[in-house]
């Protein structure tokens, strides 16, 4: 900040200063203007108050007087700047590439220019290049005029650099900041029937009809962000929504769940997160403890940047788009935890955390440590800039039917809701190789060791691809396509030997293309397709439909 101070403070002086060194005009004879600088010696120039075009950096120095737009080879004064920028180089525009030559200046602005010759033309004498000698008497001269202006400047300049540095030592107060997003959607769901999950006897019976109107929801988010130390944050968020949980009831599967889905109904207000991050190890450790909605992607890299929006509405269509399910293991509104992230370096990374979603519950087989859990392990690895990879290990127990094992994706089947304890083992590996700032191809896959208690054992699978395009069309747009399988059940040994189940690949396909009317409004259409939706080829295909429109603020 210092830096940009001086820099800015010589640049804009030295525009007039220099000029009148190669003229010598009667504004020499000026007294000096003090009041350009005020009882807080804040410099204040008059020719930037007011001004629109007010650049937070100041233009480089000039290289070409062909750069000053309005400087012309038929103004008197041309052959003149054009010799101080060949010979000397110390003449600087506005941000706005304008000399400004016809304004006035004071003594000070003068001396502010003078000593930025002062130092080119030292620069040059030190490096052994020629310098003019009646420029060198003449610098002498001015030099010795201007003296006390130029102490004067100095000083100032060197007790303003000493305030500066106080302020951004002492600057942070502790602050509240409120960011909002609002999101309607237009969507309908199509089929012809609803994708039953069969299981043994039930694979011949015939499914109910596909029964589902175009709707129009709204959810709301107005989240808290407090910082007190500067390196810290405390999030805490309200929503509320009339979404319920997307086509879920209507389709018969949760495969196409919104991402943006919300399980209040009735636009029921509701804090539903309570996050407080902060940092340790000079801030190579990120500590995040979650009192409400612990989830392992707000601690974890999760591979997706843009569709990754953690259940908001300016990402990915679906839940399933956003992330691997790997990261939803344990996710609920009540789940509570800690999560870790640490940073080896530039190019390695290491995460782990812990989430219970009955924390809050004394009863019997809940609590923190005695209920349903999900402890993750990640590893990252970061080649360079343009390319991140990395793999994951979960270790869980569910005891309530396997409804938190993929966070409301995949098929039925596949949240084994069938049994009522389990353990799991989930691996994990996942990537993003962004090619290049408008194409970027990301990827993930995960396998399920899950031992069905007193039951049997299962195995459990979901992967996907995507391609994503980055301001496709214009900065702030994003398109993207994304192919894969939701979590389905490919193995089941059950210990009563009824393990006759459907087992197709239920391939999710989805596009859609986010427009950004501007800085706070996007539209977003899009389209999923579901093939053999609950792992049944015997299903009817089920498509649905959506026009989202978020407001950011």
């Amino acid at each position: 900040m210092r830096s940009k101070l001086r820099a800015s403070f010589w640049s804009s002086s030295a525009v007039f200063g220099a000029t009148l060194l190669a003229f010598s005009t009667p504004v020499l004879s000026q007294e000096a203007n003090s009041a350009f600088f005020d009882e807080s010696l804040q410099y204040n120039d008059p020719l930037l108050t007011n001004r629109d075009d007010v650049d937070s950096d100041p233009m480089n120095q000039v290289t070409n007087v062909n750069q000053l737009q309005d400087v012309s080879p038929a103004d008197w004064a041309y052959e003149a700047l054009r010799s101080l920028v060949d010979r000397y180089g110390c003449i600087a525009g506005f941000p706005n590439q304008t000399y400004r030559g016809n304004q006035a200046l004071s003594r000070y602005e003068f001396a502010a220019g003078l000593n930025s010759c002062l130092n080119q033309i030292e620069r040059l004498i030190a490096s052994s290049e020629a310098v003019v000698r009646e420029d060198v008497d003449t610098i002498n001269r001015l030099t010795q005029e201007f003296e006390a202006e130029l102490a004067t400047i100095s000083g100032r300049i060197d007790n303003l650099e000493g305030r500066t540095a106080f302020l951004e030592d002492n600057q942070f107060s502790t602050t509240t900041k409120l960011v909002g997003e609002v999101a309607f959607t237009l969507a309908g769901a199509f089929g012809e029937e609803e994708a039953t999950d069969f299981f043994d006897d039930d694979i011949d019976e015939e499914s109910p009809d596909l029964d589902s109107q175009i709707v129009f929801t709204d959810k709301v988010r107005l989240q808290l962000v407090s910082s007190f130390t500067g390196r810290d944050q405390l999030i805490t968020r309200l929503s509320a929504a009339n979404i319920g949980n997307s086509f879920q009831d209507e389709t018969g599967t949760r495969e196409g769940r919104f991402a943006h889905d919300f399980g209040v109904p009735d636009n029921d207000v509701v804090i539903d997160r309570l996050h407080y991050t902060f940092g340790l190890l000079d801030g190579d450790l990120q500590v995040t403890t979650m009192a409400v909605l612990a989830g392992h992607h707000f601690y974890a890299e999760a591979f997706n940047d843009g569709l990754n929006s953690g259940g908001g509405a300016t990402g990915g269509l679906t839940r399933f788009s956003e992330r691997s399910p790997i990261y939803r293991q344990g996710i609920t509104r009540s789940s509570a935890g800690l999560g870790l992230r640490y940073s080896l370096g530039e190019k390695f990374e290491i995460s782990a955390g812990y989430i219970a979603p009955g924390a809050s519950d004394p009863d019997e087989g809940a609590g923190l440590f005695n209920g349903t859990y999900s402890a993750m392990g990640q590893f990252v690895f970061k080649p360079y800039e343009k390319l991140k990879v990395g793999v994951s290990y979960v270790r869980g127990f569910n005891n309530d039917g396997g409804s938190t094992l993929w966070g409301g994706t995949g098929t039925n089947l596949a949240s084994l809701g069938f049994t009522e304890s389990t353990t799991s083992n989930t691996y994990g590996a996942q990537f993003q190789w962004d090619i290049s700032s408008f194409l970027s191809l990301r990827g993930w896959f995960a396998y399920a060791d899950i031992n069905l208690l007193g039951d049997g054992d299962a195995d459990v699978m979901t992967y996907a691809g995507a391609l994503v395009f980055p301001d496709l069309g214009k900065q702030g747009n994003l398109g993207a396509l994304v192919v894969g399988a939701e979590p389905y059940l490919t193995d089941i040994e059950l210990d009563s030997g009824n393990d006759n189940f459907a087992d197709d690949i239920p391939l999710h396909v989805e596009a859609f293309y986010k427009y950004q009317l501007n800085d706070n409004i996007s539209v977003t259409p899009g389209v999923i397709w579901l093939a053999s939706p609950n792992q049944n080829a015997d299903n009817d295909d089920i498509f649905i439909g959506a026009i989202r429109t978020t407001f950011s603020f």
